[in-house]
């Protein structure tokens, strides 16, 4: 008998990584609409784990099924860990992707510190009340110009110094293999099965 967890997001290349990662754990993985679920969520929390929490609360509260939920971002520590949680608003509603990461490489010029890293926070919420948690966390660099037109978000301008690579340049099998998000799920996959044994 499979599991039914609602994954609470609208990214169909989310649900894609998700239903692989957890597959092998005998769960099945659905959208919210899949499970009449389709909620909007106000990111309140100031971290990327209590905004995870906040979303798969509501979820599993809408669909009466666990749900999970990420909240992920770029902290660079010239900008005092900004964009952080505002990461997918930064600079306002208008902007898209590329928008943000010009705007952000306009904030970052002059800067001798490039130091940033992404961080991604996976929250689950059972209908009897339990809660699991798991972060993952991936170092590199700001680059000076964008480079390569793979991923999303701020991947061009994201560089993974060991790789010499922006996460831009990665093909989708190099970036899941380190990035914030492949290790937060590897770790809440971990932790999930040991849950379910129990």
């Amino acid at each position: 008998m499979s599991e039914k967890f609602v994954l609470a997001t609208h990214n169909a290349g989310k649900l894609a990584e998700m239903k692989a990662i957890l597959s092998g754990l005998g769960v099945e993985v659905i959208s919210p609409a899949e499970a009449g679920a389709d909620v909007e969520v106000e990111e309140t929390g100031s971290t990327f784990a209590e905004n995870a929490m906040l979303k798969a609360k509501a979820v599993c509260a809408a669909a009466g099924l666990p749900a999970i939920a990420d909240d992920s971002g770029l902290c660079v520590d010239a900008l005092n860990g900004g964009p952080g949680v505002y990461s997918a608003r930064y600079g306002g509603e208008d902007l898209d992707d590329r928008g943000r990461y010009m705007l952000l490489l306009s904030g970052m010029r002059g800067q001798t510190t490039r130091a940033a890293h992404f961080s991604c926070a996976v929250a689950c919420a059972f209908p009897n009340g339990d809660t699991l948690t798991a972060e993952g966390r991936c170092d590199g660099a700001i680059a000076f110009a964008p480079m390569g037109d793979g991923g999303f978000g701020y991947d061009p301008v994201f560089l993974v110094p060991e790789k010499g690579k922006t996460f831009g340049q990665l093909s989708a099998e190099e970036k899941s293999a380190i990035s914030h998000r492949g290790k937060a799920l590897a770790a809440f996959a971990e932790k999930l099965g040991t849950y379910l044994q129990k």
